[in-house]
């Protein structure tokens, strides 16, 4: 599907979300092709997580995006890399492992009090399954005080 960059600046405007890398909310629009490309497989993950180099990366290899084909078309992927460009982390000195956001000092740090036990329960599956416990994730809420632990 095609879509127009007034579409994506209209939907962008229509999208709030908000990280918190550095412990404060900013609210960033979602490109709705973002959320839809992106989200239709996992929660759309702020571009504040991971610094640049991670996401171009992740743009770059989308063919190979952690053992599945998530390629887009090429005004959609420029579009959307332009996009996490412009809103990456500016905050982290380094990429994380494997370009992981679950594998950041801060996502560690956040998550320390989790169990590890808890990462393998049946509705949760993994760390990366934000969705599971933040229940505003596929709008980019992750706030603490909103959790939810599936037993």
């Amino acid at each position: 599907m095609k879509i127009g960059p007034t579409c994506l600046l209209l939907a962008a405007l229509a999208q709030p979300a908000f990280a918190d890398d550095d412990g404060g909310h900013r609210y960033q629009p979602m490109p709705a092709s973002y959320v839809q490309e992106c989200g239709s497989c996992h929660a759309p993950f702020p571009p504040r997580l991971l610094p640049n180099e991670s996401w171009q990366r992740l743009m770059d290899n989308l063919p190979r995006h952690y053992g599945t084909d998530a390629s887009l078309d090429t005004p959609t992927q420029r579009a959307l890399s332009t996009w996490l460009a412009a809103n990456a982390s500016t905050r982290l000195r380094s990429a994380p492992p494997e370009d992981r956001i679950t594998r950041t000092r801060w996502f560690v740090r956040e998550h320390d009090e989790v169990p590890a036990a808890a990462w393998k329960r049946p509705a949760i599956k993994s760390a990366a399954n934000c969705s599971a416990c933040h229940e505003g994730a596929a709008l980019g809420d992750y706030n603490e005080h909103a959790v939810r632990i599936p037993r």
